[in-house]
């Protein structure tokens, strides 16, 4: 277990580990969550900006996830142009 010791205008500074396992760093936000019982639990929070906001939907997160899989399994096609790759695309949209 980690302990930290409150200082002047309520200031910790968290350990190491405990940091690590909320994946923060120097500049990020933390999200604080009070129960009713009284329990406090703690997420770190990412910032991202708007205009990249679209990478981190869970639909495109899903389409990185299957992408790899396909890379990983060898589901691959190599193209010697772009205009190759595009012609081979516009194949597999034929019903």
């Amino acid at each position: 277990m980690a302990t930290a010791t409150l200082r002047t205008n309520g200031q910790i500074t968290l350990p190491k580990a405990v940091r690590a396992a909320l994946g923060v760093d120097k500049g990020d936000e933390l999200e604080f969550e009070i129960t009713g019982t009284g329990e406090v639990t703690v997420h770190g929070l990412t910032k991202i900006r708007s205009d990249q906001a679209w990478f981190w939907t869970p639909e495109w997160q899903a389409g990185e996830r299957e992408a790899e899989s396909d890379i990983a399994a060898g589901r691959t096609t190599r193209h010697e142009s772009a205009a190759a790759m595009f012609a081979h695309l516009d194949e597999d949209d034929r019903p």
